[in-house]
């Protein structure tokens, strides 16, 4: 079966009155959420325009090395937007450049490797995608976590410093505690998964006519690539960002 999906003008126009639906709660409300919801939309709108016509752009040259540029593209951005969260003033952006780095490049490698996805632009870069954007997100919990849980365990950690614990050891129950936050929102999303949603690669591939049993396929990969990933880039960027809570003398620094 071959179902064509068009989505018309009038389409687009229905759906912004849906949006207009959320901005009338909030002035209804008096929520102060009317120019994020606005502004949120018109960004989106011009963003995916310009992504839309540079992944034409790129699917047609298909070049492998400009494929991989656009990866790196998409893995640094996901990096800076995954620092910006977290509320520790010491830290460095390096931390989740590298965690989503290596992340993001053992699974894609995992993948072509096994050939579950070819080297080709129209499969790399949206999965690559997937793959930072749920690193990204991880790695934002992991430092909110970490971040509440210095401040909370402050006492402690000063305790097992002045017992003789190095550094490692005296936030071990932290980060255990960071990266398990990070990594439940995947857990819970997979054991729901087929019940409660039909996630995005399902969902699209269903749309463009494929035997919904050869999506299933392809979403049970999706699934176990995303869990990887949470766990890469919440294990790599705990154990890189712990220490800048402490400064050369391994004394704590909360500020």
């Amino acid at each position: 079966m071959h179902n064509s999906v068009t989505v018309s003008n009038l389409s687009l126009v229905f759906a912004f009155a849906l949006v207009m639906v959320s901005v009338g709660i909030s002035l209804k409300e008096q929520l102060g959420l009317t120019k994020d919801v606005l502004w949120s939309v018109c960004r989106a709108i011009v963003q995916l325009v310009i992504v839309g016509y540079v992944l034409k752009f790129i699917f047609n040259i298909n070049n492998t090395w400009l494929t991989i540029l656009m990866t790196l593209f998409i893995i640094v951005n996901a990096s800076w937007n995954a620092y910006k969260r977290d509320p520790n003033p010491h830290s460095h952006y390096w931390n989740s450049l590298v965690a989503l780095l290596v992340g993001t490049y053992i699974v894609l490698g995992v993948l072509i490797l096994s050939g579950a996805i070819k080297l080709i632009p129209s499969q790399i870069i949206p999965i690559t995608g997937m793959i930072a954007s749920n690193g990204m997100v991880a790695m934002g919990l992991c430092y909110k976590t970490m971040n509440e849980a210095f401040h909370d365990q402050r006492q402690q950690v000063l305790e097992k410093l002045a017992l003789g614990a190095d550094v490692k050891l005296a936030s071990q129950a932290i980060l255990k505690r960071s990266i398990k936050t990070a990594m439940q929102p995947s857990i819970d999303s997979i054991k729901t998964v087929g019940l409660v949603s039909l996630p995005g690669m399902m969902s699209g591939l269903i749309f463009a006519g494929v035997d919904p049993v050869y999506a299933i396929r392809y979403q049970i990969m999706v699934s176990f690539m995303l869990l990887a990933t949470t766990g890469f880039g919440a294990v790599i960027s705990g154990y890189l960002s712990y220490r800048n809570y402490f400064n050369d003398r391994h004394q704590l620094v909360i500020g």
